[in-house]
């Protein structure tokens, strides 16, 4: 079955997973206050569109032992840290595994840039 909301999915982690999930819906929550959030494609979607997925922001996607918390224009974000790995396109993203990985204030830098670039 799968998720409907991104408290279902955020639930349906197992920890450590799960924590790293809600410590970066946080961040992410707080970063983008205008955001639309939902779900997308199976996974939390942040954008400044009406609906999930429009005009999409930033992403959080689990897989078995890490995180993904992905930009779509991650490319085009500055990103002094190094931590960002380009991906498709123009996304880029970074491999969370425990709490300890998610840096606000770093993340929330990338996030506003990336907004800026989506506006």
């Amino acid at each position: 079955m799968s998720s409907t909301t991104i408290e279902q999915y955020l639930t349906d982690l197992q920890p450590p997973l799960r924590e790293v999930g809600e410590k970066l819906r946080a961040v992410i929550d707080a970063a983008l206050p205008d955001a639309t959030a939902g779900m997308w494609h199976g996974h939390p979607v942040w954008g400044l569109g009406d609906k999930p997925g429009q005009r999409p922001v930033g992403l959080v996607k689990a897989y078995g032992t890490y995180v993904t918390f992905g930009l779509w224009r991650g490319q085009e974000v500055d990103d002094p840290s190094g931590r960002l790995a380009p991906g498709a396109r123009r996304m880029a993203s970074v491999r969370l595994r425990t709490v300890a990985d998610v840096d606000p204030t770093l993340f929330t830098g990338w996030l506003g840039r990336a907004r800026e670039l989506e506006r």
